[in-house]
């Protein structure tokens, strides 16, 4: 459970730190005003919290599926190998989104 939650953490977190650049361009493409928009451009002070944070969840969840030995009690879901699997596809699912997030303020001229 430990690490789906830091996989949640770290996508959420990747999130937060493209608001201020993703965040408008994504509210205007589903129909918000501008002026709505424009607001979470107060959030860019925060991107390197939200950066930091993102490394720091995305490095605990790669610790935990790949380098820490499980220790799973007799008889519970994460001694399966699939669970093991799904988490780890998992994780590099988030790991290209948050890829493609941080490289949208790079692309982002080429969008609209």
């Amino acid at each position: 459970m430990k690490t789906a939650m830091t996989l949640v953490a770290s996508a959420l977190s990747a999130f937060g730190a493209t608001a201020c650049c993703a965040g408008p361009l994504i509210m205007v493409l589903l129909g918000f005003s501008g002026a709505t928009a424009a607001r979470l451009q107060r959030l860019e002070q925060f991107q390197p919290i939200f950066v930091a944070l993102t490394l720091l969840f995305v490095g605990l969840a790669f610790h935990r599926l790949y380098v820490k030995p499980r220790q799973c009690a007799a008889g519970s879901p994460c001694e399966l190998s699939s669970v093991v699997r799904r988490q780890r596809g998992i994780l590099w699912l988030v790991l290209a989104s948050i890829g493609s997030l941080a490289l949208l303020p790079a692309f982002s001229e080429y969008l609209l």
